[in-house]
């Protein structure tokens, strides 16, 4: 089997848990040193570009296993858990790995600690009342993160940097193909109308009144431009590079998070190691509920000239934007003004910043896919693509520029 054997498995275990089950089995009996006798899949809706479940040993041995799928990509080593463990991380280590191409697979010893991802969502559905000692314990890890942050920031030679995994999640996603498959001459299928996309991709926007810089097209050509990584060297940490929620667990006998998956772990830009969790933790549940939150979601939209007009009610949560509150106050702040001080800020931090935080929305699911989203998740994802990477015009702020514009008030401070 190969890669896209698993790309078949990760999409078939929505729709035919069974099939799904079977041809893992098969994969993992073809590809592990020791015997499969049975394999149960867990099709979360955290898994967007994953497979994950249990195995049972041929000697009666339950395990976890986890793989990253990434199609069109050209990253071919993945999985690095030896240097988050070796800088500080709190991270689950396997006991098997595989790195070759097409068959990236990690197993760990059986654990059944909750994601945060389910944490939070229990939290926001009522099924979890205690939404103050989650933050807390979120505080506390970022607190560490900014240690580790800061004893292990170090220059990067361009060539590690260009060889860094985490660019697979940005850069090699615009020009790898996955733009051009999704969107290039789509039909886009918004509420009250149906655009092609290579007009809507000229248009500015406005949303919720909020006049933004750049179109879609401008992004995408900022982003190729900004996120190449080849185009410098610069100061790096060690970094998790994907530590969204689904991918860090809560050990709440010890009060901790536990890091987990580290496909894209390496050494690599802050900013970049700081994009998903920024984004997915906080804005993204539209992403993983597209249709449970199309139900309540009210958004409409209109071209008025050139400009794509929107209105919507989606503002993330309450604990939401505590978990925001806490990665800015005690990760990104100081991130910044350490840099500052070592006279290593780049004037384009913000820009770059923003511009990653673009490609989450816009990339980790294909938007004009009409079996996944329905029109008014395809136009808030669009939307926040836009929030994301553009700059708000005028007085009035998005929320996501609000809050980096105190990071830059507190510079002068």
């Amino acid at each position: 089997m190969s890669d896209k054997d698993l790309q078949q498995i990760q999409s078939l275990q929505f729709t035919d848990l069974a099939a799904a089950n079977r041809l893992l089995k098969e994969f993992l009996n073809t590809n592990l040193p020791f015997g499969v006798q049975e394999v149960t899949l867990r099709p979360l809706a955290v898994s967007l570009n994953s497979i994950n479940g249990f195995l049972t040993t041929d000697e009666g041995e339950k395990l976890f296993f986890k793989t990253h799928i990434e199609p069109q990509s050209i990253i071919h080593e993945y999985y690095n858990s030896g240097i988050l463990a070796e800088a500080g991380y709190p991270v689950i280590q396997p006991i098997f790995s595989s790195t070759e191409w097409g068959k990236q697979l990690l197993i760990y010893q059986f654990f059944d600690f909750p994601s945060l991802f389910n944490v939070v969502r229990d939290l926001e559905t009522q099924q979890r009342q205690d939404a103050e000692t989650i933050v807390a314990i979120q505080e506390q890890a970022d607190e560490l993160l900014w240690q580790i942050y800061r004893q292990t920031l170090q220059p990067l030679t361009v060539e590690e940097n260009a060889n860094s995994p985490i660019h697979q999640l940005f850069y090699h996603r615009l020009t790898g193909g996955r733009f051009v498959s999704f969107y290039r001459g789509t039909e886009m299928k918004l509420p009250g109308m149906t655009i092609n996309f290579d007009r809507l991709a000229e248009m500015k926007w406005q949303i919720n009144q909020v006049e933004f810089q750049d179109s879609l097209n401008q992004l995408v050509e900022k982003a190729i431009e900004r996120l190449n990584p080849s185009k410098g060297d610069g100061l790096s940490v060690v970094g998790h590079g994907d530590a969204h929620n689904g991918n860090v667990f809560l050990d709440g006998d010890n009060h901790s998070l536990i890091y987990f998956d580290p496909a894209f772990a390496g050494r690599h830009s802050p900013f970049l190691d700081l994009t998903k969790p920024l984004f997915h933790n906080v804005f993204a549940i539209w992403m993983y509920f597209p249709q449970e939150i199309a139900k309540d979601l009210k958004i409409k939209c209109e071209v008025v000239g050139d400009t794509m007009v929107v209105e919507h009610d989606f503002v993330p949560t309450a604990v939401r934007v505590a978990l925001l509150r806490s990665k800015l106050e005690r990760v990104l702040y100081p991130l910044v003004r350490e840099l500052q001080q070592r006279n290593c800020l780049e004037s384009g931090w913000r820009e770059d910043l923003k511009l990653a935080l673009f490609c989450c929305p816009f990339l980790t699911m294909n938007l004009s896919d009409r079996q996944k989203f329905p029109p008014e998740i395809t136009l808030l994802g669009l939307a926040m693509s836009i929030e994301m990477g553009s700059t708000s015009l005028g007085e009035a702020r998005s929320l996501l520029d609000a809050e980096l514009d105190r990071a830059i008030n507190q510079l002068g401070n």
